[in-house]
């Protein structure tokens, strides 16, 4: 063993050793920390509220932590029950803060709860959406319906056949309506109505907004946007994560143009308010607090002057549900939302993704399987390619071909790396070899594997689909484990201390190393020492990493790798190159 590969392995057993203080005696504390002060900060307070057009924000009331159900009995409701969502609808306030999806369950067992996805202020993991009035009027302004308002409603059920109305009489000549539907998937419509009977003209603002209390807990995805969403005017999709959110001046990032919406996106779920999409409107997102953010996405109309005698409506859209690709690309036809597909998080290579996951679907539903029909459009990509790739093994191939002669000059010029990079670069026109000749052809598949890989990180059609044997959800781990002899030792690996959460692995992750190390194997092996030992380590490095992914993804890598070898493995025998 050399120096160099002494020093290497030293610093990568003491980098792991402080990456496994730095998680036991900070991360994790931190972590729990942040939980305490989300408790406290429940206990102590409201969520504030916007009150003028400027955003004031009301005073803070005390509150308790309590349960879900304790939360949810502040206030009078009326039930919701459709083919897709259950909950109510708070009488107080008139909100939409409890949806939960009945298609959808915490894990892959049948008889684990059904996914919660908006909960009542004073609960745990306060998420809702509301509705309301502002007024520019200084003087004698008029008494609008606020959150704490108790609306009258003409029905006890809300269902996708039966909509509710719900009305308030401020006893100054203003009646408001609001006339609430829903459909059979995840879409609330909205009808506001203000009927004027004073003597007076009055001038109102109508605002939509989703909050949301709390940093969420993230999947973990650097390739996957969860956070502030929304469609502005002519513009794209505006995304803001929660901690970029505070680096704005006073925690506020505004937007103005003509329709569209904005709220709330997770790996899998959605909550957006969209008003008219043909008015002009203002958009904001904003974060206050302390510890613990109160995070809001909202849109404001424009002031609406209402004669005496006269009414005004108003119609705003709410979507709280599971991000279908099918059920978003039906409500950008109706209702007509603007670009509502990008409430996926789709990428850089929109023009592509979408195209892999049609075929996935596709080939998903001929195979009867979501795995096989992943496996099935590696399979065609890698053919699409096939020129290209040859190229690039071909040209891997005549540099491993050459790989004698480099090492002589290694050793003839040892003292002079000068010298030896010269001969090398002369050797490489001799032998009219490039040395990118196998990269460049490798990175114009870039773009189409990323594509794929987008594909089964952002689209909830992969969540709890099965595969085969002990693969119940693609979009969970690997459930083996090899340091627990894959289950016949009673205890939990990931649980240790320091270690745990790389101890994550199972068979495909293994299976994933080997693969990798053997394409690496078939490679050219790199001149410097450092080079070398840092890429024979790097598939061990990979294995443990990918081992707390989602198993569909380490699939779809041990395949495309295992593909990879099989076609290098063709290209280098036709070329009479001996792989040992």
């Amino acid at each position: 063993m050399t120096q160099h590969t002494k020093n290497l392995l030293l610093a990568a057993a003491l980098s792991l050793a402080f990456i496994g203080i730095w998680d036991h005696f900070y991360a994790f504390p931190q972590m729990d920390k942040q939980r305490a002060q989300v408790v406290e900060q429940q206990r102590e307070s409201k969520i504030p509220k916007l009150g003028a057009p400027e955003r004031a924000v009301e005073a803070a009331k005390p509150a308790l932590v309590r349960t879900r159900a304790a939360a949810l009995a502040d206030s009078p409701r009326i039930s919701i029950d459709t083919r897709s969502v259950t909950g109510s609808i708070a009488l107080k306030g008139g909100r939409i803060d409890d949806i939960s999806l009945k298609n959808y369950r915490e894990t892959v067992d049948k008889s684990s709860p059904i996914i919660v996805l908006m909960s009542p202020e004073d609960g745990p993991d306060p998420y809702f959406a509301d509705l309301g009035y502002l007024t520019a009027a200084i003087e004698q302004p008029p008494l609008l319906p606020t959150t704490e308002t108790l609306w009258t409603p003409d029905s006890d059920s809300l269902t996708a056949m039966h909509p509710v109305t719900l009305s308030w009489d401020n006893g100054q000549g203003l009646r408001f309506k609001r006339q609430i539907s829903v459909d059979d998937d995840y879409l609330f419509t909205v009808e506001e109505s203000v009927e004027n009977t004073s003597e007076k003209p009055v001038s109102i603002f109508t605002y939509a907004r989703v909050t949301r209390v709390g940093h969420p807990k993230g999947s973990g995805y650097a390739a996957l946007h969860e956070g502030f969403i929304g469609v502005i005017g002519e513009d794209g999709a505006q995304e803001v994560n929660y901690d970029k959110i505070e680096k704005e001046p006073h925690g506020v990032k505004t937007f103005k143009g003509l329709g569209g919406w904005v709220g709330f996106t997770d790996k899998y779920w959605g909550a957006v308010v969209a008003p008219d999409q043909t008015a002009p409107l203002e958009a904001r997102y904003s974060s206050v607090g302390g510890a613990v953010k109160t995070y809001e996405a909202e849109t404001v109309s424009e002031p609406k002057t209402i004669e005496p005698g006269k009414s005004a409506a108003t119609l705003v859209h709410v979507f709280t549900g599971a991000k279908k690709v099918d059920i978003l690309d039906h409500y950008k036809v109706d209702p007509g939302l603007k670009r509502f597909d990008l409430l996926i998080d789709w990428g850089w290579f929109y023009f592509i993704t979408r195209p892999m996951f049609r075929a996935i679907e596709f080939l998903s539903r001929i195979l009867g399987n979501f795995g096989l029909g992943v496996l099935a459009v590696t399979v065609l990509v890698k053919l699409a390619f096939l020129p290209i790739a040859n190229r690039s093994y071909q040209s891997i191939a005549k540099m491993r071909s050459i790989q004698p002669k480099i090492k002589a000059l290694k050793e003839q010029y040892a003292d002079d790396k000068h010298k030896f990079n010269m001969e090398q670069m002369e050797l490489y026109k001799r032998e009219k070899i490039s040395p990118l000749g196998g990269c460049i052809p490798m990175l114009l598949q870039i773009p189409v594997f990323f594509s794929l890989y987008k594909v089964l990180v952002v689209t909830i059609e992969m969540r709890q689909a099965p595969f085969f044997g002990w693969i119940r959800d693609l979009s969970a781990p690997d459930p083996t484990n090899v340091f627990n002899l894959f289950g016949l030792l009673p205890y939990d690996p990931t649980h240790v201390a320091f270690f745990g959460p790389y101890l994550a692995l199972g068979v495909w992750p293994l299976l994933m190393g080997v693969t990798m190390w053997l394409q690496m194997k078939m490679n050219p092996e790199p001149t410097d020492e450092i080079q070398k030992t840092m890429f024979s380590w790097m598939p061990v490095m990979f294995t443990f990493t990918m081992g707390g992914f989602a198993s569909g993804l380490v699939i779809y890598w041990t395949w495309n790798n295992s593909l990879s070898i099989l076609q290098q493995w063709i290209i280098m025998k036709r070329a009479g190159i001996k792989f040992e």
